[in-house]
């Protein structure tokens, strides 16, 4: 990924003084990855002394957004890009796999398989997907408020 480019749509208020805190990484595109975003994740948002609250939030839609890529494309990696801008923070995967019309709610499934998204949109304030620019997959991004700047000594670990 070239310098200054970024996963997640510029949509949120950057005005001046906001903090904007960005980590990204890559993994393969196996089931094991999964596990490993999840960690990747708790421990960048613990670092950024993210809420208790946010941060679970934020690694169960890592992960279920990593399942979705693995699951549901032809991906050989998948990468993850987390913002923390002011008092929101922003979670995006991309992978490269075309799925057409990109990920869709399912209101009611039988199975075991079709809920990822139904938590996704619950436990976030906005979500999306998009085509990534290159034509190199589909980035998929939610966006929730977290509690940063806690008292000292009060903070919770992620």
């Amino acid at each position: 990924m070239a310098p200054g480019s970024a996963l997640i749509p510029r949509l949120m208020d950057l005005s001046p003084g906001t903090e904007t805190l960005r980590y990204c990484f890559a993994l393969p595109a196996h089931p094991e990855s999964v596990a490993g975003a999840r960690e990747r994740t708790r421990a960048r948002l613990d670092a950024w002394k993210v809420g208790h609250d946010a941060c679970d939030a934020a690694v169960l839609i890592v992960s279920e957004l990593v399942t979705n890529a693995v699951v549901h494309t032809a991906s050989t990696r998948v990468v993850c890009e987390l913002s923390r801008i002011g008092r929101r923070l922003r979670i995006a995967v991309q992978d490269q796999g075309h799925q057409p019309g990109g990920p869709r709610l399912r209101r009611s499934s039988d199975d075991e398989h079709g809920r990822g998204l139904l938590l996704v949109d619950a436990m976030s304030s906005a979500w999306g997907s998009h085509d990534a620019g290159d034509a190199s997959g589909r980035i998929v991004w939610a966006e929730l408020p977290h509690d940063a700047e806690q008292l000292p000594g009060t903070e919770q670990p992620c």
